[in-house]
Parts: structure tokens; C-alpha cells; sequence
């Protein structure tokens, strides 16, 4: 990969390592929702929610819908969710095999 592509893929992973918006990307999975639904949805502030929001928004994982006063966020590249799940798996493959070694006998 050429340099400027390694740092786009670097902002990428940058933008997904925080856990409260890997929150509010789990919470979008299922459809768009507001800032206030997400707010009560994380268990979070407003204020927090939406720097949040902002991160994801610049960082293209989202998209944003106003609708009058009300804004409506959603994932705008699914892909975030294919990535999500293969750290999930290869975490599960991992723990797996250190569950194991610790199983055998000595």
C-alpha cells in the first residue's frame, strides 16, 4: 500500500478505536436513531454523544438526516460491521486457544 492509502486506513482505525463510538456504531446497526435516542440508548450525555457523532460523521462511517429540528444518524459503510466481527472472531479464536492451554493437563 502506498503511504496516503496506510494513513487513510490508519484514520480509519483510528476513528473505530474508542469504545463509546464502537457503542453508538452497535446501536445504529438496526436503523437510524436521533442524537437523543442514542444518548439514553449508550447511557451517556448529549454533549459527549455528539463529539462522538462528529468523529464519525468526519471519519465517513455515518451519515446524518435532518428532518426538521431533529437530526437522524445512520451507518453510512456497512463494511464497519464485516470489520467489527472479524476483531470479534479472531478475539474469540485467540481466547479459545489460551483457554485450552490453560485446560491441559500439566
Amino acid at each position: 500500500m502506498s503511504g496516503p492509502l496506510l494513513e487513510l486506513v490508519a484514520a480509519r482505525f483510528r476513528v473505530l478505536a474508542e469504545p463509546m463510538r464502537l457503542r453508538i456504531v452497535q446501536e445504529l446497526r438496526d436503523g437510524e436513531k436521533t442524537v437523543g435516542e442514542l444518548t439514553e440508548a449508550v447511557n451517556s450525555t448529549q454533549p459527549n454523544v455528539s463529539k462522538h457523532l462528529k468523529m464519525l460523521l468526519d471519519g465517513g462511517v455515518l451519515a446524518r438526516r435532518p428532518v426538521g429540528s431533529v437530526v437522524y444518524y445512520s451507518i453510512s459503510d456497512p463494511v464497519v460491521f464485516r470489520l467489527c466481527e472479524a476483531v470479534c472472531e479472531s478475539l474469540r479464536e485467540r481466547l479459545d486457544a489460551q483457554a485450552a492451554l490453560l485446560r491441559r493437563p500439566e
